[in-house]
């Protein structure tokens, strides 16, 4: 069995990690970056105005870059509880083959980088806003709200909404109603979706000690609340259609998928 990268270093301080490309690729949490593209190009594509195809381009990829930043700092703080669960056991650093100062490393170098190319490429109120989704889930939701409350993943679920609020603000340079709506039709969506994932995995968050709803509330409890978020999710999900947001064929997707989820 591997052991953790702090146990490796401590035992042997003149060890060498080698981490290959795939290891580092891993480091961004390249499944949760897929969501953040799609969610940003979506809060992008149905902004109103245009941007030069290659400033649209670098701005998503920006978006994306600080996505996988924080999800980087997440793993070097995450490294202890990353060793117990089974689910997150063989990412790099817990597996040993990455020092965690190089994922802190890798990860702030990237969240400063991807800050300033938003801000050049687009502007400083998306740069601002990425900025702050990278705090509030390398710091807000991993160090403070994981670990020491049930709700760690309604609120944290912020961070995870406000990709399209910053693709909105990276065309017009602006907010408004329409970039609110879509963060709290991912806001609502994010709890169930998450608290599913909580209940399959039940038992790596009871042996880590993290206060899941499952594992503070039970499954029953859990379930009951997953419903109430995804009655609530289904009308939000709709809004869209009627306020010329979306096509009539969007709200009858969205109700779809509502009756579905």
């Amino acid at each position: 069995m591997a052991i953790s990268s702090d146990q490796q270093f401590l035992e042997n301080p003149d060890s060498v990690f080698e981490p290959s490309v795939a290891d580092f690729w891993a480091l961004l949490k390249p499944r949760v970056m897929s969501l953040v593209i799609f969610t940003g190009f979506a809060g992008m594509y149905v902004a109103p105005g245009a941007l030069h195809p290659l400033v649209f381009i670098v701005s998503l990829f920006a978006i994306a870059a600080g996505a996988g930043a924080s999800g980087a700092i997440n793993q070097w703080y995450d490294r202890d509880i990353d060793a117990v669960m089974t689910r997150t056991k063989m990412r790099p650093i817990p597996a040993g083959v990455m020092a965690p100062a190089e994922a802190l490393t890798m990860g702030l170098v990237i969240s400063a980088m991807a800050v300033l190319l938003l801000g050049l490429a687009a502007n400083w109120l998306a740069a601002g806003l990425l900025a702050f989704t990278i705090f509030f889930y390398a710091v807000v939701y991993t160090v403070w709200l994981k670990r020491n409350t049930p709700q760690n993943i309604v609120i944290g679920g912020a961070a995870g909404a406000l990709p399209p609020v910053i693709g909105w603000a990276s065309v017009t340079g602006s907010l408004s109603f329409e970039p609110l709506l879509l963060f709290s039709i991912i806001f609502m969506w994010t709890p169930p979706h998450f608290w599913a994932l909580a209940l399959v995995k039940n038992d790596d968050y009871t042996r880590a000690n993290i206060p899941m709803l499952p594992v503070v509330a039970g499954a029953l409890e859990t379930r009951r609340q997953i419903v109430i978020y995804a009655i609530l999710l289904a009308p939000l999900a709709i809004i869209p259609s009627f306020i010329g947001m979306a096509s009539i064929g969007y709200g009858v997707l969205a109700s779809l998928g509502g009756a579905l989820f």
